[in-house]
């Protein structure tokens, strides 16, 4: 289930999944599973960075179908385990790195699996909030695909 905040700065969804908490936290730290599962429809991770403690920085590349690749970085604020991840998020635009969001995701026990929230706020446009809402629904479908497996 996916609901977008009607609020022009601010996506939020929320997503039932089958694993404990602190196997859907490590999803999203742990570089090889984020190539698994991170970034919208048929994107591939060609390279990740990822170091996982506050003040750390994370950056990924994603590659397209038709090798056009895009690449977003941030750093971890919070880290919390196995309840909850704050991070900043920016896409690189010619080499360098553009707006910049905050990305905060919860992990809550729910009976045999975790409910995931994703708050990510500060957007510049409703399109933005749009695009984003379109790739992280797509990028949990492949999350709770792998968790599944």
């Amino acid at each position: 289930m996916s609901v977008a905040a009607k609020d022009n700065c601010v996506l939020r969804l929320e997503r039932r999944l089958k694993a404990k908490p602190e196997k859907v936290f490590a999803a999203w730290i742990e570089p090889d599973q984020i190539a698994n599962w991170f970034g919208p429809g048929d994107m591939t991770i060609p390279s990740r960075e990822i170091d996982a403690r506050v003040g750390g920085e994370w950056r990924v590349a994603m590659r397209s179908t038709d090798g056009t690749e895009r690449v977003v970085s941030g750093v971890y604020r919070e880290i919390d385990p196995p309840s909850r991840l704050a991070f900043t998020w920016a896409w690189h635009n010619d080499g360098k790195r553009g707006h910049e969001t905050e990305v905060v995701v919860e992990f809550a026990p729910d009976g045999d699996g975790t409910l995931l929230s994703l708050t990510q706020r500060t957007f510049q446009t409703t399109n933005d909030r749009d695009m984003h809402n379109m790739g992280w629904s797509s990028s949990l479908t492949g999350l709770a695909a792998l968790l599944e497996a």
